[in-house]
């Protein structure tokens, strides 16, 4: 009976990986359909050379967060010699989402004028809920994991585990209030191309912070569990190990998924022909 408990158990705790798989396939299509909208309006030269800067600015700002991993990476080579290779990944992977997140939150302004009075969007607008708490719970999750395990870890590893998913939530924040308050377009023509431009950089910065809370979140739960007895006895007293390899599991599947979704949505807004044309 108690093995039963725990597949059933396992199998209860990665439902919220595909619950949030599920959230980010939605997310995709919403991605779609603005990027569908800014097809259908008349191009300009302003709207080119707004598209244009953006996608410039976006280029550089990831290069330089390249760069940044290879540095790490070269870092790492130097302090942990042959150990250093279970870090090269990692710490690529960390550039990358760093380059993402700066890139986002620090977007030139559009120079189009704005409505007077000032009209804004609501954050139901520019990206799902859901998808913003989830990022929002598996940084306070990784938060607590590191804080309980700090006498595992060590301080170095703590403060690591704990440092980049915050900073990554709070770069991550700042874009999305930057994109909050920023009135809107008074130009008709100038509305779906910055309402796209707003849908795509809250879902990048809230798909890189995810990722950067997620990966860190499972690999802590599944050092949990070692130090834990691995048997499950028939009255449910040690469903703690399982719960915490499921949860582990679970975390790590739901951040790659949303780092492949994150690798695919990379490409700069453009804005082709008009579709009625």
């Amino acid at each position: 009976m108690g093995r039963l408990i725990a597949v059933v158990l396992f199998i209860a705790l990665m439902a919220p990986a595909a619950l949030l798989v599920r959230g980010w396939v939605l997310a995709a299509d919403r991605r779609a359909v603005a990027t569908a909208a800014v097809e259908f309006v008349p191009a300009s030269p302003g709207a080119a050379a707004y598209l244009t800067r953006q996608a410039t600015h976006a280029r550089r700002v990831r290069r330089l967060g390249w760069l940044a991993g290879v540095a790490a990476v070269i870092t790492t080579v130097v302090l942990f010699a042959e150990a250093s290779v279970f870090l090269w990944v990692p710490a690529l992977a960390v550039g990358l989402l760093a380059g993402v997140l700066i890139a986002e939150a620090t977007r030139p302004r559009p120079r189009w004028a704005v409505t007077s009075p000032a009209r804004r969007q609501s954050r139901r607008d520019q990206i799902s809920l859901w998808l913003l708490w989830t990022m929002r719970a598996a940084v306070a999750g990784v938060v607590l994991a590191a804080v309980l395990l700090a006498d595992d870890l060590g301080t170095a590893v703590t403060a690591t585990a704990v440092a980049l998913p915050v900073a990554g939530w709070l770069i991550a924040e700042v874009a999305l209030l930057r994109i909050l308050v920023r009135p809107l377009p008074a130009e008709g023509a100038d509305v779906p191309i910055d309402e796209a431009q707003r849908t795509w950089t809250a879902h990048l910065v809230v798909a890189a912070a995810s990722v950067l809370a997620l990966l860190p979140l499972g690999a802590l739960l599944l050092r949990a569990a070692i130090g834990l007895d691995d048997r499950v006895s028939s009255d449910g007293s040690g469903l703690l190990p399982v719960a915490l390899v499921a949860g582990g599991f679970s975390a790590l599947a739901a951040g790659l998924a949303v780092a492949a979704f994150l690798l695919t949505w990379l490409r700069p807004l453009r804005q082709n022909s008009p579709a009625l044309a």
